[in-house]
This record gives C-alpha cells, structure tokens and sequence, in this order.
C-alpha cells in the first residue's frame, strides 16, 4: 500500500486532532479441532493452550504498529469459535460457566481487553449444548470480567426462533440482577443474521468457515467526518447532498486506508498461520466529545437526533461510508456502516435526554445502520416478555430486509426513565429510556418460529 505525503499530513491531523483511531484488531481462534471435548478438564486445558499459543503476542505487536505509524489501537481482542459448538460434548451447564473462566483466565494473560465468542447459534433450532451455554450466561458473565456472549436467534433465510427470543428475555433479566447497574448486559448481545468476521464486542466470533487464525479490523473516525463537515459548512459549501455524500465518501477511504494498513501489518508481525482477514468500515462512536454519530446528523441540517429526517440522514451517511470505504480496501467485512450505541456516542444521549430520541424512534433507524438498538438502557422493572417483544421487533427487521440487526438491552435494577448512570469509559452513560407500558405476553408465549420472508427462497 502507497501513501502520499499528502495522505499522511491528512491522516496526522485526523489523529491529533479528530479522534480518529482503529477501534480495534481483533485475532480470531478455530478452537474446532479440540482431541478431547467431553472432558471439561481437557477441553478447558485445550483452550487455554490453544489461544494463549495463537494470541500471546497480539498486544505486543500491535502496540509496535501503533508505535510505527502513530496510529492508536484502542482495543486488542479475541474471537473464538462459538463455544456451543466447539464444546458441543460438554455436559452441565457448571461446564460451560468453567470454560468462561478459563477464556476469562487466557484474555487477562494474553492482556486483551475482551474476548468473544461465547456463542450459540440457535436460528433454527437449539441443541442441547446451545441450551446449557444460554443457561450458563448470567453466571458466566457476572463471575469474568473479559468474556463476550452472543446469540444469533434468526437469519433470513430461516426466520426467528421465537422460543429462544422468549428465553433471552428471562436470561437478559437475570444476568442484570447479578451484576451492579446491569453491567452484564453490556456483554451480551442477540442477533440476526450474525456474520462471522465481526470485530466489535459484544458480537464478535470465530465463524466454523474463517480458517485457523485470522486477524480482522474495525475502524473507527466519526469525529474525523465530523470535523470534515464542519470544514465544508464553514466554508459556505455544505449546499447540497452531494456535497455531504462526497465529504463522507473521502474521509471514509482514508479512514479505511489506515485500518487495512496496521491490520496488514499486525498480521504480518504475528507470522503464520495468521492471516488478515476484513475491515470493518463501520463508523464506532465513543463518548468523547466530537466523536459522535448524532453530531454529524445535526450537522446535516437535523435540529437534534430522533426528529423526523434522522432516518433519512443516517442512511445517507451509512450509504456514504461503505461507498467510500469499499473502495480503500481488498477485503471489507464484518458490520461496515455506523453505529448508534446510546450510551457511547454523547450526541445520542443529549438526544435522549431532549425526548427527541425514543426507543421506537431508534428502532426505525435501526433499518438503515449497523446493527441495532445497542446499549439502550430501560428501566429495571421492564418484564422479561418485554424485552423479549423487542428483541423480537428489532431481530424482525433485520430478518425482512436480510441485514443484522441486535440488541444490547441493559434493564437497569432500580432505574427509572430518565435517570443517567455512568458506567465509566468507553461504554459511556446509560440513559434511561422509557418502554411501551402495554403487554405482549400472550404472543411471546406462542411457541415456534415466525417463519422466514418468501423472498428469502433465492434458489
């Protein structure tokens, strides 16, 4: 890859002053050829050797790229082959909450900050190993500190699987009661139509078809595209779409640039049987002031996130960034879009805290962006068939329109709408948004699955 100089003064600038960083790399694990699996002790020492073999210099070589190029990495992390398959033989769900440990254990000696895939994928059907994992949630997560869970509970293809929509909606519950502010459920998150090269936490896992070790990227920059747009208005030019979409569409390829870039080199540095694998072009906000999704819709022209013409705007902007990124990089993957997780981007939460921003509000913005209604928190007595339906609405347009969709649902223990928690760092500050007071018991209740779209039948 050739730089510029003038790519590089541009890609200084975005760093120093814009908040631009690759949001993570994240190393991913086949765990699929354990000798041994029906003997926790032996499984559980696979693993452990497994990973720690594969990622113990992670951390070590990305802090040297880091230091090559100035480029900040903010997360080191792992993915796993989801756990339910690859310890299909375990047999309590105990066995499953002492392999979590034990990832818990390999993440802080490998000094990642997170890792992913205690996973089960029960889009169809659940077997009796995908059961005992999402048993093992509440008591996996609250007793490690690392560990990621993710369940993909529908795809297009085969519809949702509202059995177990209706289950996570219990365990979501409970792993909130056992976890101070609900903390847990930061580390957890439903999906449909999950993809395999996910580098975010709290989704990301080792898909069975990823080969061995592969090395994926997320990117990051919202405030460079922020402070780009700025740039544009102040300068009298901000007089059209066009001018928005071909602001974004660069500063998109740069930002894609620079992740492919540390994420060749990452690999590279780690040697074989590493490969690289995708960057992820989505655009991730943090709480830092100007690095916000919500800024940049305002600056578009919105009075504040969640009016009418949100939506409209945030698909113009997502349109923009994968335009401008896929054409920055050989392999883009994962999630590629923008993120609007509530209590990590500031814009969103001043939004809330406006009203302007609603729960069904970001719903609907959900059908244009990454992902899904991620990190919303709702107050503590929200019932579990509650968050079950809203599982069920979000992972239904996700299904429709065969795209992932998710929810990252925090049911705060004694909070009420409108209260603000701080939960520290990049998670931000939970705002408390308030949930539909009428009942939809009686449909969670009807067993089986909604059955996938007609035009799902491609062949």
């Amino acid at each position: 890859m050739l730089y510029t100089m003038k790519e590089v003064h541009e890609t200084i600038r975005m760093i120093e002053a814009e908040n631009l960083d690759i949001r993570t790399v994240t190393l991913g694990v086949n765990l699929l050829d354990a000798p041994n699996r029906s003997s926790r002790e032996a499984f559980c020492e696979f693993v452990y050797n497994r990973i720690y073999s594969r990622a113990k210099h992670l951390v070590e070589f990305a802090q040297a790229v880091e230091d090559k190029y100035g480029i900040p990495i903010v997360n080191k992390r792992i993915a796993v082959t989801p756990i339910a398959i690859a310890g299909a033989a375990l047999k309590t769900p105990e066995d499953f909450v002492a392999v979590a440990r034990v990832l818990d254990k390999v993440a802080e000696d490998c000094r990642v900050d997170y890792l992913g895939g205690f996973t089960a994928l029960v889009h169809k059907g659940a077997t009796q190993a995908d059961m005992m994992l999402m048993e093992s949630i509440p008591a996996a997560l609250a007793s490690t500190h690392r560990i990621c869970s993710s369940i993909n509970l529908g795809t297009t293809k085969d519809g949702l699987n509202l059995d177990c929509i209706r289950y996570m909606g219990g365990i979501i519950v409970d792993l909130a009661n056992r976890t101070p502010n609900a903390l847990g459920c930061a580390k957890l998150v439903v999906f449909c139509n999950a993809v395999e090269d996910n580098p975010f936490i709290a989704g990301a896992f080792h898909g069975v078809g990823g080969g061995d070790v592969v090395l994926n990227v997320g990117v990051s920059g919202p405030g460079a595209v922020r402070a780009a747009l700025e740039r544009l208005k102040a300068a009298g030019n901000m007089n059209s779409i066009s001018d928005i979409v071909e602001t974004v569409k660069r500063v998109s390829f740069k930002i894609t640039r620079a992740g492919e870039l540390v994420g060749r080199e990452v690999a590279r540095m780690l040697g074989d049987p590493v490969r690289f694998g995708i960057v992820d072009l989505s655009l991730a906000p943090t709480p830092a002031m100007g690095d916000s999704i919500g800024d940049i819709l305002e600056l578009m022209g919105l009075e504040s996130t969640g009016c009418p013409g949100t939506t409209a705007a945030l698909a113009m902007l997502v349109d923009a960034v994968k335009k401008g990124g896929a054409m920055a990089a050989a392999n883009v993957g994962g999630l590629s879009g923008a993120f609007i997780p509530v209590s990590e981007d500031q814009g969103m939460i001043e939004a809330v805290k406006r009203g302007s921003l609603t729960l069904e509000k970001m719903e609907a913005m959900t059908a244009v962006c990454s992902v899904g209604l991620d990190m919303v928190a709702v107050p503590g007595d929200t019932t579990a068939s509650t968050l079950s339906g809203v599982i069920a609405d979000e992972l239904a347009i996700g299904m429709i329109n065969n795209k992932t969709t998710a929810v990252r649902i925090l049911p705060v223990p004694g909070a009420k709408a409108g209260d603000l928690i701080d939960l520290g760092g990049l998670l931000g500050t939970l705002a408390v948004m308030p949930v539909n007071r009428f009942s939809c018991q009686n449909f969670i209740n009807l067993t089986g699955n909604i059955p996938g779209p007609i035009h799902s039948i491609r062949n």
